[in-house]
């Protein structure tokens, strides 16, 4: 018998939950704690585990809610997870009409077993619905309608307070929400093992403090539920970040519970470091923030999970260079209409770069990446360099409407096309008529003065006595916004002497914007260059979704994305991942770093980009869900082990003696080559043709050190109708890397893997 959880008090009044209320782990120690080391750290298993009687629930507050990058994970994992769980796979999320309406067809449950929990907890005075999440993979939805029960709260937060010594502000509405979806979550999942005739093994994994409640209330009450813990990023790491604090230079010193408490976070902290040392398995989305975890929340995450990308969404074959043409063009049509009156720079040699994200100016890098650039613009313009550099800020800010100038611009543009178009109809049809009655066409009277008067007006149009906006958008704190601050200070106007122009579009991208009429996947694949300078990054889907479109990007060893390349690539920079030292030089050093990153991109040939954006592609395979999901099925296992050892085993193997595969360079040295003999389609003769670039050669041996992965089975007939239990019923300083099965049905295969060093 296991012996009862405890939480004893805490140094600052709240209280935190006592070491011994670590789950299982005295009875089934881990040797050691897991890796992403080379795409490997996962365990052979001797027998394949059988999940016919087990039902996974998965919990987020990001459950058809978009917030933030927790819903990507959700969202682009559901079809591997619904391939390997099928019909014994459940979402549970919060409630929210606006998004029901357009993400959720609500359907009637068709497991018994289900249905009787939703009508149980309805008649008890909840909101429960159930239905079809309409994205890839297609999974079920449990959302749990919060304010029907807001009348609870106070009642709830008094148990909280009796159970666990854990209190709740009246004020802070984010966690009374937590507290309410936390019950609402513990009191389902209960309500579901009663109602099941014959009991399933019952999996919960909980994703960020918000669904955290609901973890510990599992764990005191006892239930049947192997549960899981997924930090994505923790709250006290961020709050101290955005602070300007040496973070991770100071890890082992913070006081973590008085730095909680004097930024007024110190309930949320207990919240989440409650489910941390609740859970059975606890895991983190990249080797940086396990650091992070074990030092903040006091506890060693037994294995890192790295987020990944449903690849096929993203990829477009052989076509991904046409594409990026396209989306160029585009993005070439809105320039033209910014700068009007003063475009005297050639858009053929003018560079896209972008940073997009949560408007955090100092966590996200906005700060060095603007300095960088007033560096870049010093350099560019001494060296008499003919490239142009516009830089994008996508990063949504508080504002009322678009800015007048900026949508005059637009409309100066569309004036000037009209005209030219109107002149040219004229001009082709006095051509034609020429041309049919056999004569060459006197080009003196092919345009009349009404012609050149209509032109001349459409030039006077524009002119500008002013500089081209740097805000497309009227901001609401315009005097003490960050990034509008920096730009007065280091003086990158968008004058006609600047190399580097910025433009700041304080709002998401959508394809039906009056001005910039592109989605942010078109944005992306029309860019040359994402910069993602991070202080406080614990994965990065932007440099991801940069990769896995054939975007170079530049990411930071501080960024979970940027370790997790380091440790695969032995040059990313060949590859277009540039990782910026954020962790080791400082501030001034760093930006140096990112100024010399920018001017040699500056400075390579549009062939040397091309060649750059096809390796980058070929990297997509390293964040496909088919290879890292794998690491959620092990955690799975993992929590299964631990929570049922009379029926589900878990022995731990001694650390292999592979070592970690670093992903070689390209075969062309240096890693910008100047010649292309597949990728361009305009081979310039001026070039010197002193070095061999073979694209298929190269791409082939790519191929090689990356298996394809394996295409997952079918959805076996007993869980695409479950049968009746399911319807009644870390890091590590050790680098050693173990065998990671190369199919998700092959976990007992010995000496698989994705990579291979190949000789």
């Amino acid at each position: 018998m296991e012996a009862p959880l405890s939480l004893v008090p805490g140094p600052r009044g709240l209280h935190t939950l006592h070491p011994k209320a670590r789950p299982l782990t005295s009875t089934m120690p881990l040797a050691r704690s897991l890796s992403v080391t080379s795409l490997t750290g996962l365990e052979d298993w001797e027998d394949e585990v059988d999940l016919e009687n087990v039902v996974l629930f998965e919990v987020a507050w990001e459950v058809a809610n978009k917030v933030g990058g927790i819903y990507t994970v959700i969202q682009t994992k559901a079809k591997i997870t619904s391939d390997e769980w099928g019909e014994n796979y459940f979402l549970i999320g919060p409630y929210m009409e606006q998004n029901v309406r357009t993400q959720v067809e609500l359907l009637d449950p068709p497991n018994p077993a289900m249905r009787r929990t939703i009508e149980s907890m309805n008649s008890k005075g909840c909101k429960v619905y159930f239905g079809r999440w309409l994205i890839e993979g297609g999974p079920y939805v449990v959302l749990l309608d919060i304010t029907a029960t807001a009348w609870s709260l106070d009642r709830w937060k008094t148990e909280l307070w009796d159970s666990c010594t854990i209190g709740v502000p009246w004020y802070d509405r984010e966690a009374n929400d937590a507290v309410l979806f936390g019950f609402l979550t513990a009191w389902f999942l209960g309500e579901f093992t009663a109602q099941c005739e014959e009991k399933p093994f019952i999996i919960g994994h909980f994703h960020e403090w918000l669904s955290g409640v609901g973890l510990f209330l599992c764990r005191i009450r006892k239930l049947p539920v192997a549960t899981i813990f997924t930090t994505h990023a923790t709250l006290l790491g961020r709050y101290l970040c955005a602070g300007s604090v040496d973070f991770y230079n100071n890890l082992q010193t913070f006081n973590v519970d008085k730095e909680a408490g004097d930024r007024q976070i110190y309930h949320r902290y207990c919240m989440e470091r409650a489910a941390i040392h609740c859970t059975h398995v606890f895991t983190t989305v990249s080797q940086i923030t396990a650091v992070e975890a074990e030092h903040l929340l006091k506890r060693k995450p037994d294995l890192v999970t790295p987020n990944g990308l449903n690849v096929k969404k993203f990829s477009a074959m052989h076509e991904f260079q046409n594409l990026h043409a396209q989306s160029k063009a585009r993005i070439q049509e809105f320039v033209r209409g910014h700068f009007y009156g003063h475009l005297d720079f050639n858009l053929d040699k003018t560079l896209f770069f972008f940073i997009a994200g949560r408007y955090e100016f100092s966590n996200k890098g906005a700060d060095i990446f603007l300095e960088a650039l007033a560096r870049l613009n010093y350099l560019l313009r001494v060296n008499g360099s003919e490239s142009t550099v516009v830089a994008f800020f996508i990063m949504p800010a508080r504002t009322n409407n678009f800015n007048v100038e900026t949508l005059k611009g637009q409309a100066v543009r569309k004036q000037l096309w009209d005209t030219a178009n109107s002149v040219k109809e004229k001009f082709g049809k006095k051509l034609y008529e020429s041309l049919l009655v056999g004569n060459l066409p006197d080009m003196n009277k092919m345009l009349d003065k009404e012609d050149f008067t209509m032109m001349k007006r459409a030039i006077f149009a524009t002119q500008r006595h002013s500089f081209p906006p740097i805000c497309t958008h009227n901001m609401l704190d315009d005097s003490t916004d960050p990034i509008l601050n920096t730009i007065r200070r280091i003086g990158l106007f968008n004058s006609s002497a600047d190399r580097v122009k910025v433009i700041f579009h304080p709002e998401f991208l959508s394809s039906t914007s009056p001005l910039l009429p592109v989605d942010y996947e078109e944005f992306v694949r029309g860019c040359h260059l994402g910069v993602f300078p991070s202080y406080y990054e614990p994965w990065g889907y932007t440099p991801a979704e940069c990769t896995v479109m054939g975007i170079p990007s530049i990411s930071t060893n501080l960024s979970g994305f940027g370790c997790f390349m380091e440790e695969h690539i032995a040059d990313p920079s060949a590859y277009g991942i540039y990782i910026l030292d954020r962790r080791f030089r400082s501030l001034d050093d760093s930006c140096t770093q990112l100024t010399s990153f920018l001017y040699s991109f500056c400075q390579q040939s549009r062939r040397q980009r091309i060649i750059q954006r096809n390796r980058t592609e070929r990297l997509s395979d390293l964040l496909d869900w088919k290879y890292l999901g794998r690491y959620y099925m092990y955690a799975r296992r993992m929590a299964l082990a631990k929570a049922f050892p009379d029926n589900f085993t878990y022995e731990p193997h001694e650390p292999t003696a592979a070592q970690g595969f670093r992903y070689p360079r390209p075969a062309s040295v240096p890693p910008s080559p100047s010649i292309s003999r597949h990728s361009s389609p305009h081979h310039s003769e001026t070039e010197e043709d002193d070095e061999r670039y073979d694209e298929d050669e190269e791409a082939e041996k790519d191929r090689q050190n990356i298996k394809p992965p394996a295409t997952m089975a079918s959805v076996p007939d007993w869980r695409k109708q479950p049968k009746k239990p399911s319807s009644e019923a870390s890091t590590s300083s050790n680098a050693s890397t173990p065998t990671l099965p190369s199919s998700p049905s092959d976990l007992s295969s010995p000496g698989s893997s994705i990579i291979e060093e190949r000789n």
